[in-house]
């Protein structure tokens, strides 16, 4: 299998729109009032660019609550959906991060997304992650350590998977063209949740377990035992400069004994503006940041398995 190696860049012109003080008054006031009636929310901590209206919805995954972010796309449908699975945020999970920038990219292909809180994250049920991994091996022991690391995600796999229920009440939603997709520790979850449902046509790893591969013989084993489950046609991505690609290629191999239709792309060194938490920079190629290098192979991946309503997507 080959990699490929690409770069973009992408750069929007600014418009500036000279206007009086009272037309800015009204539209401020036309804006506010439509928010209220829409109950349009934003992401808190999250710079977004170009902000996305969402509804905040809840399911149940067994006897949790599970919060979770709705995108839609104008019209009727019935539209493809994708589950969008975000990754870590260790001791800032009850922020609500309803990842805007994903909303948009999938938007312009005309597909709806679904952006879950899994348990412990946002305003939904259950402990922390950070909470969870303490249990057992004390406030300053690893992570990985934990003899539920490995449980803890595919937990969060199930509820991921408890989302198709509520995926099937949505009368807009085109339910036999589903995707999934997830960066980091929502790579991990995507790829436990694929291996327990054939449902998904297509589904996208963005560096799941790059961060802690090397640290979990426990994680390593899980994984491609889990990708030996799955029959969906996958879509892995890595930068060079992340922490390994190790945990991308040794799945890629796994899946496309599977499936041949895997694909694998190896993006060239990413140096991320802002790095607060001194994260391995490569990691952050899948960050709002890096959006612009890799949006279009997402839409183009799933515009092969999912159609598309986008002129030019095919």
């Amino acid at each position: 299998m080959s990699s490929r190696r690409r770069e973009r860049v992408e750069r929007r012109p600014a418009a500036i729109f000279g206007v009086g003080i009272a037309t800015i008054w009204r539209a401020k006031r036309c804006l506010i009032i439509l928010l209220l009636l829409l109950g349009t929310t934003q992401a808190r901590g999250q710079p977004v660019a170009e902000p996305q209206s969402y509804a905040e919805v809840f399911y149940y995954s067994g006897p949790l609550r599970i919060q979770a972010y709705l995108y839609r796309p104008p019209g009727n449908g019935p539209f493809p959906l994708v589950i969008y699975n975000h990754g870590s945020r260790e001791n800032r999970e009850r922020e609500s991060w309803p990842f805007s920038y994903v909303g948009r990219i999938l938007l312009q292909s005309g597909y709806a997304v679904l952006v879950p809180e899994r348990r412990g994250y946002g305003r939904s049920d259950g402990l922390t992650y950070s909470e969870e991994m303490r249990q057992g091996i004390g406030r300053h022991g690893p992570a990985v350590e934990n003899p539920n690391f490995v449980g803890r995600l595919q937990a969060e796999g199930e509820d991921v998977l408890a989302a198709l229920d509520f995926v099937g009440t949505l009368p807009f939603v085109d339910r036999s063209r589903l995707g999934i997709m997830g960066w980091s520790f929502g790579g991990i979850v995507t790829i436990f949740a694929l291996s327990r449902s054939n449902v998904f046509r297509a589904a996208v790893d963005q560096a799941g377990g790059a961060l802690t591969w090397d640290g979990s013989a426990a994680l390593r084993e899980a994984l491609l035992a889990a990708a030996r489950q799955v029959r969906s046609s996958v879509l892995l991505m890595v930068a060079q400069n992340d922490r390994t690609t190790a945990s991308i290629t040794t799945l890629a191999s796994a899946l496309q004994a599977q499936n041949p239709a895997t694909e694998l792309i190896i993006y060239p060194p990413f140096t991320p503006s802002r790095n607060p938490r001194n994260s391995a920079p490569g990691h952050l190629i899948f960050s709002e940041q890096g959006s612009a290098i890799w949006e279009n192979d997402v839409r183009n991946f799933f515009a092969k398995y999912l159609g598309s309503t986008s002129p030019g997507i095919r």
